[in-house]
């Protein structure tokens, strides 16, 4: 339970509240910026600004180093398996630690050992010793790190800006991301082409200084405390527990891992397309990735203007994404096929946001970062499962089946999970007008009723 202001320790919602229309006086406006205004999360986004820049050129360099140093796209795959491997083995066991340790010292600690892993590889690669095993342990250290990291990081959010902004301040780490997803990797091709990857690597390890900065200027005053879960046995297996008898996380981890499992696979596809399909290159699949990324920035700030995180919006969020997966298979023109990537951009980081926001939402603050380390390698642990399958259509299909069956998947999974949750919380779906504008939305059973009596 929370031992700060606000509502953090108020109980979860129910079924019902989740997929029901919101209460007038629920209803929150929020402005795309809001939760700016709070110091400690302002500092904590200037620093992200400039590292999430560095991770990005870091990625780019890694993967062209690799295939410079050996010729193999496996020994790619395997560098970024290493790096994703870690949350897969110990993400639970990591989310048990988050709940126990003070935020804030442990995103100084693994923001710390991932700037030396820079400034190692860094030194390696400019000193002209580096060899493949060095970015395989490099690659494997920050996966170590991202095992604390990444759930704290996600927790530590609702510290800095308490339950009210949650949502904004999750919008806006995601509008975040996908911004240096769109300026890392241009400046990392320049860097790469004009004075070498190590430079490169050494970007990334000097970037962690803003986010260190960032943190201990930080006050421990204005953070919204939290109980930490005590030291004791059995805590990973209560987690698990603890998500299994709440239908609001379980469903919404269910459906978060069918979209990353089988929508998700855009590397596989965007590729196959811009080679096989449209016989355009690297341009083309540079372009499709650039517009995908415009659509997801963009997502990320509409999400910023809500001011709840809705599961109606979640499901629909993921009809959408899925929808628009299976128009752009059928897309006949690559222009056409490029434009239709920023909604599913879009749609995509409407699930992203409001499945994040909504989970850390309806978490008791002491069981958040179990909560999260699982919704995380859930989320992360789908592209090893989901892609070698994607891959496997593509070959066998084709890769207009494969994209099309993946949006299948994610669709049928956002309805299936809306439906269950639509019985379970004794809800009908009601289809009319407000407004002069058609309106789809899950009311009581009784309420409908009552309506039709009336």
């Amino acid at each position: 339970m929370s031992s700060g202001s606000g509502a953090d320790s108020a109980p979860a919602p129910t079924t019902h509240e989740t997929l029901a229309e919101e209460p007038a006086t629920g209803t929150r406006k929020s402005s795309m910026f809001s939760s700016l205004k709070v110091r400690n999360y302002r500092l904590f986004f200037m620093g992200q600004v400039v590292s999430n820049i560095g991770t990005w050129m870091q990625r780019i360099a890694q993967d062209w180093l690799v295939l410079s140093l050996t010729g193999s796209a496996t020994a790619v795959g395997v560098t970024t398996a290493l790096q994703f491997l870690p949350m897969l083995l110990f993400g639970l066991y990591g989310g048990v630690l988050v709940d126990r340790l003070p935020k804030r010292r442990t995103l100084l600690f693994t923001q710390s050992a991932m700037a030396l892993t820079g400034i190692a590889l860094a030194a390696l690669t400019l000193s002209g010793h580096v060899q493949v095993w060095h970015v395989y342990v490099a690659a494997f250290a920050v996966g170590l790190a991202t095992v604390l990291d990444n759930p704290a990081r996600q927790t530590f959010v609702s510290e800095m800006v308490g339950p009210d902004q949650l949502q904004n301040a999750v919008s806006l780490n995601s509008a975040n991301f996908q911004s240096a997803r769109l300026v890392g990797p241009a400046v990392a091709g320049v860097m790469i082409t004009g004075v070498g990857t190590g430079w490169a690597f050494l970007f990334n390890g000097l970037s962690f200084v803003a986010p260190l900065a960032g943190l201990l200027l930080m006050r421990s005053r204005d953070l919204h405390a939290v109980r930490r879960a005590p030291r004791g046995k059995g805590q990973l297996r209560e987690g698990l527990q603890y998500v299994a008898g709440r239908p609001e996380l379980i469903w919404t981890i269910v459906l978060v891992g069918f979209v990353s499992t089988f929508g998700f696979n855009f590397p596989v596809y965007l590729s196959a397309f811009a080679d096989d399909v449209f016989h355009a290159g690297a341009g083309s699949y540079s372009l499709f990735n650039t517009l995908m990324a415009v659509g997801s920035l963009a997502g990320a700030l509409l999400a910023a203007r809500r001011g709840t995180a809705r599961m109606r919006v979640l499901v629909a969020g993921a009809v959408a994404f899925g929808t628009m997966e299976i128009v752009a298979s059928m897309a006949p023109s690559l222009w056409l096929f490029a434009l239709l990537m920023a909604p599913i951009g879009m749609f995509g980081m409407t699930v992203n946001v409001t499945a994040n926001s909504s989970v850390q939402m309806s978490t008791d603050p002491a069981m958040r970062g179990r909560v999260m380390a699982l919704y995380m390698m859930v989320f992360m642990g789908g592209a090893p499962i989901g892609a070698p399958i994607a891959g496997w259509i593509t070959d066998a299909y084709g890769v207009r089946a494969g994209l099309a069956a993946g949006g299948a998947v994610s669709a049928a999974a956002a309805v299936t999970v809306g439906l269950v949750l639509a019985r379970m919380g004794n809800l009908r779906l009601s289809v009319g007008w407000n407004h002069g504008h058609p309106s789809v939305r899950f009311v009581p059973r009784e309420a409908r009723e009552l309506a039709t009596v009336a």
